[in-house]
């Protein structure tokens, strides 16, 4: 599918784009792969690692329009990945993660449709679904754009899809780095913020493989979400340091006990396929779609009224030998 094709990563200097080159280039033999961020230090570094004749490096942000229109022209599909995503950062900085996760969202979509690229897939988080942080309303609101984004594309043949999954165990900032780095630093205890407190985990690659597929599986319209293990996270602390104590810090600001990636709201328009859910958009487009079967075939049924996909209540579990395998892959 990417053979010959053109391919724009916005943040593509982070884990989530670093990886999805490397894979691209692995398996498929693209025309071009244009990272587009805003530090030239990543970028610098991202070239020495990957450095391919198909590889193009834009400086830009999201938040300009016409840099992303530039960087659009000729591309056929575009991954945005590009987002203010620290919790914290975001409750003190509302008005920055507002101006790069929304208008920067816009942006990304208008820069699409005028450069008629067929096909975009944007990275939410679990933290959009019933979100109680700003982070997590900006994803919400970045993801209602791009399913909209399938009717304001109109005749054009652009169409956009939504991809929302968990913790993305070993990437930068998340906890196991940070778990890591204090067991280093041999330190007496970890902290966990709550005793009860449970994640959905995923790996990186996991996350790469899951977009790919969804390029091919998509109608327009869709987010689409993975069916991942869950974990408490005072078990993570327990695998990672077995010797270690723990110590309660307590939730922090805009924290939840358990994250939900489809809530009950949305049950009424949420399939259940074999190895994903697919949350249907709540807005009808100017075009027909039978989102029970996918582009390559797939059959989904509906959900029982009232059902909810959230990290607590997850049926599957990940084992202390499933999480220390999962740790092992690193962040390139």
């Amino acid at each position: 599918m990417f053979n010959n094709k053109s391919i724009l990563i916005t943040g593509g200097t982070g884990s989530f784009g670093k990886r999805y080159t490397k894979t691209i280039l692995e398996r498929f033999q693209p025309k071009k792969i244009i990272i587009f961020s805003r530090d030239e230090l990543k970028q610098f570094e991202m070239q020495q690692v990957f450095n391919a004749p198909c590889m193009r490096y834009f400086i830009g942000d999201v938040r300009d329009r016409y840099r992303l229109e530039e960087a659009m022209e000729g591309v056929d599909y575009v991954i945005h990945a590009a987002a203010l995503k620290q919790v914290p950062a975001a409750e003190y900085n509302p008005m920055e993660c507002i101006k790069t996760n929304i208008n920067g969202a816009e942006n990304v979509i208008r820069a699409a449709i005028k450069n008629n690229v067929s096909k975009i897939i944007a990275l939410s988080t679990d933290k959009a679904a019933n979100p109680i942080n700003l982070y997590g309303a900006t994803k919400l609101a970045s993801d209602k754009l791009f399913v909209a984004a399938n009717n304001i594309a109109g005749n054009k043949p652009t169409r956009f899809a939504v991809v929302r999954y968990g913790n993305v165990v070993g990437s930068r900032g998340s906890v196991v780095p940070f778990f890591q780095k204090l067991i280093d630093e041999k330190a007496t205890e970890l902290p966990i913020t709550h005793e009860n407190m449970t994640r959905f985990m995923i790996t990186l690659q996991q996350g790469v493989d899951f977009v790919l597929k969804n390029f091919e599986r998509m109608h327009g319209g869709e987010i689409f979400v993975p069916k991942i293990p869950s974990m408490n996270m005072v078990e993570v602390a327990k695998a990672m340091a077995p010797d270690l104590p723990i110590k309660i810090v307590g939730i922090r600001p805009g924290e939840k006990m358990h994250e939900t990636m489809c809530p009950a709201d949305d049950s009424h328009l949420t399939l259940e396929f074999n190895d994903h859910f697919v949350i249907c958009p709540t807005i009808q487009f100017s075009y027909q779609s039978d989102f029970t079967v996918n582009k390559i075939g797939e059959k989904g049924v509906p959900v029982e009224m009232g059902f909810e996909y959230q990290s607590g209540s997850n049926p599957q579990w990940l084992s202390t030998e499933g999480f220390l395998d999962m740790a092992k892959e690193c962040v390139d």
